[in-house]
């Protein structure tokens, strides 16, 4: 008979006064957290509200929401589509981080959106968003007729009054606690820990199922029907046995986050096998998922947020009066940087490192095979990785983690690549015969339907109830922007007469999307063919295009008009969305109260065994892997 979740929660007390046991008093001088350990769910972690900052609670809000009705109704603005069609398309052309950030950028702010938020998904209702099929500026084609979008359900007794709007919730614990590792539900991480399915981890091996030294499927237990739910996509909509098991559901998406997932397991029992065998299982098991959750925070806080130029304050203490929770506004507009996220992975290998049979195996995975410099390139286009996660064993979790460190990010920018603004998540339309012409540089050809991630990232804005762009630059203390040339940063915000647009109608015509001029990050004029260009000059102005499409700046939907900002220097951020990511990363390492830098027993832990959290990603990828990266792998470096 299975043990209940709270079984799980019974052991824990008993672990913590023998974790006091073992580690003695905490020699610290400042507030101790005590032996506590940090509960799954984020329950409990701040004393005095043990509900802050909990799974399955409401995103705060920063302003009030905005609602057609005042209560629940999607407020209208242009058609999500027809706006990413002339702001969102990056004609082909890529354009780099002018900072050097590198993949990882992207890469590791993926991950920890998988830690900190997950919006409930079930039961909400379907609200398809709108294609038009005869739009001149409609590249692709989609037998469905419309883009898939169903609302985020409204919290239980929301959206029933105007003093009750909708409001929805966060299935997960805000804190950055490790929980894309391990989970926030008992019956999850007994999954996960090898050991017999009772519901109650405590009893299992202190270790994590890593068959090969890569995550489980669910076919790692004696019972395929018993493994933790994931999401499907991409390949594995048709084999869903083959994805991998995680902490988080959403781990195959692509193979850049399933290769993290990979590598924070690894870690995790590395850091186990270094805790003396003579200790209970359970307690070897909070000692380290103690240091991994500290090493995930540390990697954050110290390389992460510095690299794309975000500074905080310094550090004062744990603040019990702040809670923790993810804003609304930053999980739905601010954290959605979908604009970095490169089209592919290149992975540069010498000769002979993969087999000749290991090559044609990529290659009928759709992946591309190149030479250069002496160097074989693997090229993984992005859109073939979506839920593809056997695409990591071929490639080699190291190889793949180095990768993310030899290729800039994408500028994070108003330009979204196609295989995310056309084809997220699709897999080439049958009878295609030859995959790798289908990527990177995404092929309308190959495809059949449309899934568009800047015009969902729009509807899902409205269907939270966002305010507008100069509401939201309000609630975070900014002035409001007057124009859209003020906001740009542009000189003008009409459409030229240029003799290459159609005047009578010229939004709609192809050409003002034309890239006139490009340069690279130190200003330099380059050719078309040369990359990598940092930023591009078009035949309109963004400003003019926002203004024929949006009509006046007060309609301007927050995540369009947040990604349209010039950056602030030495930033990957307009000042927007850097403040909202200041204002939140500062929430969540201020308010609580197992941050690593208020955790005496980190100390004591290194202190009695030896074991550090002050590990660098650079140097957690070196101890889990084969592979020798750069000592930042934030900042790029040429393989």
């Amino acid at each position: 008979m299975e043990k209940p979740n709270w079984a799980w929660g019974i052991g824990l007390a008993a672990t913590a006064a023998a974790l006091l046991s073992l580690l003695g008093p905490a020699a610290s001088g400042r507030a101790a957290t005590g032996v506590s350990i940090r509960s799954l769910d984020g329950s409990g972690n701040n004393l005095r509200h043990p509900g802050w900052g909990k799974a399955q609670t409401r995103y705060l809000r920063v302003a009030p929401p905005r609602y057609a009705d005042g209560v629940r109704r999607i407020a209208a603005g242009p058609p999500p589509r027809y706006v990413s069609n002339r702001i969102f398309n990056d004609g082909g052309q890529n354009l780099f981080s002018e900072n050097d950030a590198s993949q990882w950028g992207w890469a590791w702010g993926q991950f920890i959106d998988h830690d900190i938020g997950r919006r409930a998904e079930t039961g909400g209702e379907s609200a398809p968003i709108g294609f038009s099929a005869t739009d001149p500026l409609e590249a692709f084609s989609n037998d469905l007729g419309s883009i898939g979008f169903s609302r985020t359900p409204a919290a239980p007794g929301s959206g029933t009054t105007h003093s009750s709007p909708r409001q929805q919730v966060n299935t997960l614990s805000s804190y950055v606690d490790s929980s894309n590792v391990y989970g926030v539900g008992a019956s999850r991480l007994d999954w996960l820990r090898a050991g017999r399915l009772d519901a109650d981890p405590s009893d299992n091996s202190a270790r994590l199922l890593l068959p090969g030294g890569y995550l489980p499927t669910a076919s790692a237990r004696a019972n395929p029907g018993s493994a933790p739910p994931m999401q499907h996509v991409g390949a594995l909509a048709g084999h869903p046995a083959d994805a991998f098991i995680a902490g988080d559901g959403r781990a195959n998406e692509n193979v850049a986050l399933a290769a993290i997932q990979t590598l924070f397991a690894r870690e995790h029992n590395r850091i186990l096998s270094l805790l003396p065998s003579r200790l209970p299982s359970e307690l070897r098991f909070q000692i380290t998922r103690r240091v991994l959750n500290a090493e995930e925070q540390y990697v954050t806080y110290e390389q992460f947020l510095p690299a794309l130029g975000v500074k905080l304050p310094p550090y004062r203490g744990y603040m019990p009066g702040l809670d923790a929770g993810i804003e609304n506004e930053f999980a739905t507009v601010g954290f959605r940087a979908h604009s970095m996220v490169h089209g592919d992975f290149n992975i540069r290998v010498a000769p002979g490192t993969y087999s000749a049979s290991e090559l044609d195996a990529f290659r009928a995975a759709g992946v591309t095979i190149g030479f250069a410099e002496g160097k074989v390139i693997v090229q993984i286009p992005l859109a073939v990785s979506f839920g593809n996660p056997g695409l990591l064993r071929q490639a080699g979790l190291g190889l793949m983690l180095k990768a993310l460190g030899e290729e800039r990010q994408y500028r994070n920018d108003e330009q979204i690549d196609d295989s995310l603004r056309s084809v997220l998540f699709q897999v080439p339309k049958p009878g295609v015969p030859d995959p790798t012409v289908c990527g990177p540089d995404i092929s309308p050809d190959c495809f059949s339907a449309v899934q568009d991630l800047g015009a969902i990232d729009i509807q899902r804005g409205r269907d939270h109830g966002i305010p507008h762009y100069n509401a939201v630059r309000r609630a975070y203390g900014l002035a409001p922007r007057r124009s859209f040339a003020a906001l740009t940063g542009e000189a003008v915000e009409s459409i030229p007469a240029d003799p290459l647009i159609d005047q009578s109608d010229p939004i709609d015509d192809p050409n003002i999307l034309d890239f006139v001029e490009l340069r690279d990050r130190f200003g330099t004029v380059v050719p078309p063919s040369q990359a990598p260009a940092a930023s591009g000059t078009r035949r309109t102005t963004l400003a003019s295009r926002l203004k024929a499409v949006y009509g006046r700046i007060g309609r301007l939907d927050a995540f369009t008009g947040m990604l349209s900002e010039p950056h602030i220097p030495g930033t990957e951020f307009g000042e927007l969305q850097l403040a909202m990511w200041r204002h939140q990363f500062r929430v969540l390492r201020d308010g609580d109260r197992f941050f690593y830098l208020n955790d005496p027993w980190l100390g004591t832990i290194r202190r009695k065994f030896g074991i550090t959290y002050r590990h660098s990603l650079a140097r957690i990828i070196e101890l889990n892997t084969e592979v020798r990266v750069q000592p930042d792998v934030f900042r790029f470096a040429p393989g």
